[in-house]
């Protein structure tokens, strides 16, 4: 907190702050030293500038929150729907661009307007459950919470990605 040795006020301080005390060519004295040992506030020392600016980057990167990044990876066109009982709506479609998977986000589009964003609920060839449909291949799929899907709508595939950000 300020020039000079590391003192027991500035102990005090990291204690309220729930802080790290960071020296540089500074050392603590003996009653901020065991206060500090008695509270759990962590000192460190540095002769360096650069490794303690370091550490202190270092500290503040972890402290900021991800970036979202969000990838297109496909894109389906609804041909037909099919009313199931106890299931919902069932649309069969044509996998136009990319690829689709089971765990990715969709977003329902009705005359390129997004109408919904949600999740996929099931992925199938045919009868089987698949993990992926790629361009070019049909497919049946249920969207989760929604059946208000409709002939010609499209599906725009996404996955969002935590990117870690940096100072």
């Amino acid at each position: 907190a300020a020039v000079g040795g590391i003192t027991e006020t500035d102990v005090n301080l990291a204690i309220a702050s729930k802080g790290v005390i960071i020296g540089f060519n500074a050392r603590a004295d003996a009653v901020a030293r065991k206060l500090a040992e008695s509270n759990g506030v962590d000192i460190r020392y540095h002769n360096i500038i650069y490794d303690a600016v370091d550490e202190v980057k270092a500290a503040l990167s972890g402290m900021l929150t991800p970036d979202k990044k969000e990838e297109i990876t496909g894109l389906v066109e609804i041909r037909q729907v099919f009313l199931v009982s106890k299931v919902g709506a069932i649309a069969g479609c044509m996998v136009l661009d990319g690829v689709v998977r089971r765990n990715s986000r969709v977003r329902l589009l009705r005359d390129n307007v997004v109408v919904w964003t949600g999740e996929l609920d099931s992925l199938k060839r045919f009868k089987d459950d698949v993990k992926e449909v790629k361009g070019g291949f049909e497919c049946g799929l249920s969207l989760k919470n929604n059946n208000d899907i409709q002939e010609g709508d499209q599906l725009e595939i996404f996955e969002v990605t935590e990117v870690a950000r940096t100072l």
